[in-house]
């Protein structure tokens, strides 16, 4: 198995980290040819405005729609809202990859100044400090798995083959999402 982390913009570094740490194969995903060879990917945090714009450039929307309706997706922050099929506060212009019927609200939790970091709640009963950096709410969401929750209030969800979160877990070293997303392969 080998996972993909798209790599245009955000923290790609760390997750390509936090999946090696874990044993797993990973690669750097810039090009359509980069994407077939992967069993799975990864839409890391950055600025989602950004992160689209760049998709465009190199050609990646399409093969990340046919990517994501398909095979294994882990979206965080950025790419919770990338994957998401509808964003509150989202630029007209902005391109989805959609396929999470959920609808996000971009940087909910405040903006940079308001970044923290908390413990989220698996549904499975683990516990992890992440990072809230810019993050989305998720405000819709009764289509989906429930994954982990931030004080009562839904922060990563699963979809099928799709997962998203609202949090950046490899900030912190957390891991226990990134299992969860290789458990999916299983």
């Amino acid at each position: 198995m080998r996972l993909g982390v798209l790599a245009l913009q955000g923290d790609f570094r760390e997750h390509l980290l936090a999946i090696e740490s874990l044993g797993v194969q990973a690669s750097a995903v810039r090009k359509p040819v980069e994407l077939e060879a992967v069993d799975g990917l990864i839409i890391p945090g950055g600025e989602s405005t950004t992160i689209s714009k760049l998709i465009d450039i190199f050609g990646m929307l399409s093969p990340l729609r046919e990517f994501a309706a398909t095979k294994p997706v882990l979206g965080t922050c950025a790419g919770l809202i990338l994957l998401s099929d509808k964003v509150s506060g989202a630029l007209a212009t902005q391109q989805l990859i959609g396929g999470l019927p959920i609808t996000t609200e971009r940087n909910s939790y405040g903006g940079q100044l308001q970044s923290f970091e908390g413990q989220v709640d698996f549904v499975d009963g683990m516990s992890e400090n992440v990072a809230f950096i810019r993050a989305p709410r998720i405000l819709e969401h009764s289509e989906v798995e429930i994954v982990a929750k931030f004080q009562d209030e839904v922060v990563a969800v699963r979809y099928g083959n799709l997962m998203g979160a609202s949090f950046h877990p490899e900030l912190t070293g957390a891991t226990h999402l990134h299992k969860l997303f290789i458990s999916s392969f299983n």
